[in-house]
């Protein structure tokens, strides 16, 4: 539709669905594209809207360039998809004679021989003492490209690393993929990663993880920080008394790997179907045990208690950890951002594994 002086007056999503749809199904078919089509066709008509907008060459060399680097991480992870991943962040100006960079090589090391990939920027210093510690087989790197720093480290196999000319999609695919990370002392890059991971979580936009702090042995770095969020932040009410309880600061290799895995102990994933909140489990806990969550943590519900169920019809039209057991409650999504301490108590039941694999993750 056009208005008096030939200007469209629907948008161009209106536009692109009465007079090319049928077209784009056509495009579909013709390149063989049977899974997912609404979503590609989606892709597809959005990139149609960006030229209807009369978006400007800069704004479409960002969305160009963007998603063709996002297609390329994605096949990066894509073969390694059932492998539980780790992302270690620190300086890259750490030294190979430092402290932390051993520290580094040590807990990447330990969590390699635990199963675990490790994802780095695929940079110096601290990049480089995380992937020679896991080795170049348990090593992913999502590397950034500037003028000083332009080649993926040496422990880095150029098949296991994607460059990016953006921050925001390489940080994207440094925590999208990852079931776990660890922070290791670092300048303002590792402290930008570190609080947009804690307000993914604290908002609910990121499924709960385990975070850690790992500081060199004897280090205060972490906790200087921990000492200004408190310190600072809270009396001045912009966190919650608990936001900094879901990370463990600790400058222990042992403590920190543990912490990792150990978060995947009974847990293993949740889901949303309208306002119920769906927690799956290794283990089907018993009504005492159901009972003892209930009076811990009425206070994260809206109604009701935990109910042991099998799973949700949606869960069974997608397929969804079907084989799991599952506690299904009313939790309030306002305190999304609480999730951490119910699943701490979902790994302390008794009827929990007492050891777990990273092979369940997926």
């Amino acid at each position: 539709m056009t208005d008096s002086q030939g200007v469209s007056s629907g948008t161009p999503d209106d536009q692109i669905a009465d007079e090319l749809r049928d077209e784009l199904r056509g495009v579909l078919a013709e390149a063989g594209i049977t899974q997912n089509r609404k979503l590609v066709r989606r892709i597809l008509e959005t990139g149609l809207g960006l030229g209807t907008d009369g978006a400007s060459r800069l704004d479409l060399k960002i969305a160009s360039a963007a998603l063709a680097e996002m297609r390329e991480a994605f096949g990066l992870f894509a073969p390694f998809a059932l492998t539980p991943k780790v992302t270690i962040f620190g300086s890259a100006r750490a030294r190979p004679d430092s402290p932390a960079y051993q520290q580094t090589r040590n807990v990447s090391a330990a969590l390699a021989e635990r199963g675990w990939m490790v994802v780095t920027g695929a940079g110096p210093g601290i990049m480089q003492a995380a992937a020679e510690g896991a080795g170049a087989q348990h090593s992913l790197g999502v590397s950034i490209r500037l003028p000083f720093e332009e080649k993926p480290n040496s422990s880095i196999e150029g098949s296991r690393n994607v460059a990016m000319k953006y921050f925001f999609t390489r940080k994207l695919m440094l925590v999208k993929e990852s079931h776990g990370f660890v922070y290791v002392p670092g300048g303002f890059g590792t402290l930008d990663e570190l609080f947009e991971l804690l307000t993914l979580q604290q908002t609910g936009k990121s499924e709960p993880t385990p975070i850690v702090l790992l500081d060199e042995p004897g280090g205060r770095l972490w906790h200087g920080l921990r000492a200004f969020a408190q310190e600072q932040l809270l009396p001045a009410g912009v966190i919650s008394p608990d936001d900094f309880d879901r990370v463990l600061l600790t400058d222990s290799v042992a403590a920190a790997a543990d912490e990792i895995t150990g978060f995947w102990r009974n847990y293993d994933s949740l889901r949303w179907a309208g306002d119920r909140l769906v927690l799956r489990l290794r283990a089907e806990p018993t009504a005492a045990e159901i009972a003892g969550l209930d009076d811990s943590f009425s206070d994260l519900l809206t109604s009701g208690g935990f109910q042991s169920r099998g799973p949700l019809r949606r869960e069974i039209r997608d397929h969804d950890r079907l084989d799991l057991p599952r506690l299904v409650c009313h939790f309030d999504p306002f305190k999304v951002g609480s999730l951490y301490r119910l699943i701490r108590a979902l790994n302390a039941l008794d009827s929990a594994p007492r050891s777990g694999s990273p092979d369940h993750l997926r």
